[in-house]
């Protein structure tokens, strides 16, 4: 499969001649929009947003669709840059954000064709009281919306293992772990649903935003959810990282809420799977950068469903040969977590394969944006679903160690399914 790009809606191979045409990029500042989802015109929606800050967009001025390889974040970034290098860009802003703005959407394992970035034609931005807009080839007007619709009737489905089969699967995965194959693997369920009216990402990028605002939620061809996870932040040399992993339910009032959350502090099993997510993501930053500074010990984030375990990561990126990583690059150097995947790295993604019986296509890659100058934010595509017509595939993994219960990890598979669950069916929890 040779990598296919999509300029001014022309499909051509990376490094065609349309590639040389000139982009005109504008960014201009604007009143404050308000609600930035509220604002998307269309359905195919490009989207990036927490707590009512980040960037939303629309059209494609150009897109790539990448085969599978190890490689595929380089290419993707060559392309980009290619874009770049005759584009003619009038940045009135010049905030991270603003200028050209990829948004893009990645495979999970390098085997998996199907990895996408691409350039809207146009950009809505709000961040730290600025509001902007970029255009590409256009007037910098807002465009019309079209009717918003709801997913209708909803009927479930199977994925590719029913959850009998999926708790063997977690019951194998915990005999390699004892055999001393591997220290931990994730293992992933999938999850169809159909729905009686075409689906309209805006009306589920509504729903998870309002239901869980401390999370990332996000869209980006096809692929749409809200994650807690950040995989990387960059703004300029400093950087940014939230590690996730070790998960309990919330508890029905706040007593229970609270003994349920200590459990989880003290869970050996959970602080095991947790301290190899957090030593993975130290150990993949700590060569790039000139100071790295990781929390000594886990916290606890509360969502409206799930209780996590949380380490925060802040650094400063070094200068050397490569002054102007992008925070796409770091996202490539950090991915796959031990978080999404598990440790060693080669042996639990073998593990995955053996194992989960289905491609998790984009679910558990990196999920995001990257501007012109590299900054960018990036995020771990979790709590999402694929959509395409009136068909949507969720997904939810865990992280099982050699103390994992089959039972209990398919109870947490099911919390994690949730958020989607609801964002499809309409329900506030």
């Amino acid at each position: 499969m040779a990598p296919i790009v999509k300029l001014a809606g022309v499909e051509v191979d990376l490094g065609h001649d349309a590639l040389t045409d000139r982009l005109v990029i504008r960014t201009i500042a604007v009143a404050d929009p308000g609600d930035l989802i509220t604002r998307l015109p269309q359905p195919a929606a490009l989207a990036w947003v927490r707590r009512g800050e980040g960037l939303v967009g629309w059209g494609e001025a150009a897109r790539v669709t990448l085969p599978a390889g190890e490689d595929r974040f380089t290419v993707a970034e060559k392309w980009f840059r290619s874009l770049l290098d005759t584009a003619q860009t009038d940045d009135q802003v010049d905030a991270p954000g603003t200028g050209a703005v990829a948004f893009g959407s990645f495979t999970f394992d390098p085997a998996s064709d199907g990895s996408v970035l691409v350039l809207p034609r146009t950009v809505l931005g709000r961040r730290n009281g600025l509001a902007w807009l970029t255009t590409i080839g256009g007037d910098g007007e807002l465009d019309a919306s079209s009717p918003v619709t709801t997913p209708g009737q909803v009927r479930w489905h199977d994925g590719s293992l029913t959850a009998p089969e999926w708790e063997q699967a977690v019951a194998a995965a915990v005999a390699s772990v004892k055999a001393g194959r591997l220290r931990k693997a994730v293992l992933a369920r999938d999850l169809y649903a159909t729905t009686s009216e075409p689906l309209d990402v805006r009306v589920l990028l509504h729903r998870l935003a309002a239901r869980y605002p401390d999370c990332y939620t996000f869209a980006c061809a096809g692929m749409v959810g809200a994650t807690p996870e950040l995989l990387i932040r960059r703004e300029g040399a400093e950087i940014s990282a939230l590690v996730l992993a070790g998960t309990t339910p919330r508890g029905s009032d706040a007593e229970e809420d609270k003994a349920l959350g200590a459990a989880l502090l003290s869970s050996a099993k959970n602080a095991e799977e947790h301290e190899y997510a957090a030593a993975g993501v130290r150990e993949a930053l700590a060569p790039l950068c000139e100071r790295l500074a990781v929390d000594p010990r886990p916290f606890l984030l509360r969502l409206a469903n799930v209780q996590h375990l949380a380490t925060a990561v802040t650094g400063r990126l070094a200068t050397g040969p490569d002054p102007d990583r992008s925070a796409l690059a770091i996202a490539a150097a950090l991915h796959p977590t031990a978080a999404v995947c598990g440790t060693p790295t080669d042996a639990a993604m073998e593990l995955i394969r053996e194992l989960e019986g289905m491609d998790r296509a984009r679910y558990a890659g990196p999920v995001g944006w990257v501007d012109a100058r590299g900054n960018g934010e990036w995020g771990i595509a979790m709590r999402c679903a694929e959509v395409d017509g009136t068909r949507a595939r969720l997904f939810a993994g865990c992280g099982i160690v050699s103390g994992s219960d089959p039972a209990a990890e398919l109870a947490e598979a099911q919390a994690k399914f949730r958020p989607m669950q609801d964002a499809l069916e309409g329900r506030d929890s």
